[in-house]
């Protein structure tokens, strides 16, 4: 069996100082990989995975 298919890939980091100011997350204040610009709440990809946890499984 290949224990690969579950595993859960690591977010890849957001460079500190490459690109565009990015958004901060909503939830934990860190940044995201969202512009600034971006109309919306923004989540960092760790804040999302959770936030996807929860509303799949509130029914």
């Amino acid at each position: 069996m290949d224990d690969s298919y579950c595993a859960t890939p690591a977010p890849a980091p957001v460079p500190a100082d490459a690109g565009p100011p990015y958004a901060a997350c909503v939830l934990c204040q860190k940044p995201t990989e969202f512009p600034e610009s971006t109309k919306g709440s923004t989540l960092c990809p760790v804040c999302a995975w959770q936030e996807a946890g929860r509303t799949a499984c509130s029914g």
